[in-house]
């Protein structure tokens, strides 16, 4: 099995937390970004890391400005 990398593991912390927050389910979170729902879980597990294009998404979804996810991210690991 392939090992977490913190980044990766803090990103899915905080995506499942602000997900979590506005209500949403992984499904609901993907249909409204145009993702896929198993990315989103990847991406919560810290499989898989975001490309810039996503993360937009994701926050235009979650109404969370992109810089403030990666700013918990960055908390998170302090």
């Amino acid at each position: 099995m392939e090992q977490q990398k913190p980044i990766q593991a803090a990103f899915g912390s905080v995506l499942r937390t602000s997900r979590r927050n506005a209500g949403l389910s992984q499904e609901a979170l993907a249909l409204d970004c145009g993702l896929d729902r198993t990315y989103i879980s990847l991406l919560e597990r810290g499989l898989r890391q975001p490309t810039l294009e996503s993360l937009f998404a994701i926050g235009r979804s979650l109404r969370v400005a992109p810089h403030q996810l990666v700013k918990k991210v960055e908390d998170s690991l302090s």
